[in-house]
């Protein structure tokens, strides 16, 4: 150590770096299982490590979002996405993803689409967190349209922290839904989902993590409409 330098243990370090963001971009040049099986060992130091790292840390910051939020570190099997492609039904071949992505689930409702939680999607100019559900079955969506119908100044309440709820929509309103009603295009929608944007420079900044909470945090509001709606804690 320099003279007159003095240590700090306490200084924050980045998770994600430039690096990461290179073996993503090169992933995708270069998408096949040779390139892939040479370059391992910098996806495992460049991404799989500061995700376990990222996961177990945020764990505790969204617990005190709400207690149902599931933060798994583990490697495999945990709120980590595999970076492998099914592609047995797809006409893209390519055999790796080219994000990452880190899944937060309900405790209660399982790793599934049809209970609220949250999403991280990292990827070099397209990172976003997200919330809300996303292609639940007919009876989820019915059970979420039923409750704006019923607590519209609630779903107003949502609506009205600046969220832009998005998600695919029915090209008429769902059988038994008045078409007059004040929210009928929520009505007509076939997922419940919000996003935040990140840029790169966020996620490299040894701050991403409050980052990302800041964001869960506001996108709080939709998932605990979507909690009560669905009859789950939140």
């Amino acid at each position: 150590m320099e003279k007159g330098k003095v240590s700090n243990s306490k200084t924050k370090t980045s998770y994600f770096t430039s690096e990461s963001f290179k073996f993503l971009r090169d992933l995708k040049k270069n998408n096949n299982r040779e390139w892939f099986t040479k370059n391992k060992g910098r996806y495992e130091k460049h991404l799989i490590e500061p995700s376990v790292r990222f996961i177990k840390n945020a764990a505790p910051k969204l617990h005190a979002i709400s207690p149902y939020i599931v933060a798994d570190p583990k490697p495999f099997g945990g709120s980590l996405f595999r970076i492998y492609r099914d592609i047995r039904f797809s006409k893209d071949k390519s055999p790796y993803k080219t994000n990452v992505a880190m899944q937060f689930w309900h405790k209660k409702g399982g790793k599934n689409a049809h209970a609220a939680g949250l999403y991280l999607h990292l990827s070099p100019g397209q990172s976003f967190g997200g919330a809300g559900i996303w292609h639940p079955d007919t009876a989820t969506l019915n059970r979420v349209r039923k409750m704006i119908v019923e607590r519209p100044a609630l779903w107003r309440r949502v609506r009205e922290t600046g969220l832009e709820i998005e998600g695919d929509s029915l090209k008429r309103v769902p059988v038994g839904f008045d078409s007059a009603h004040e929210f009928v295009k929520d009505l007509m929608l076939k997922s419940f989902t919000a996003g935040l944007s990140f840029k790169d420079s966020q996620v490299t900044s040894p701050k991403f993590l409050d980052v990302f909470v800041a964001a869960a945090k506001s996108l709080n509001p939709l998932n605990q409409f979507l909690s009560e709606a669905l009859g789950l804690p939140w």
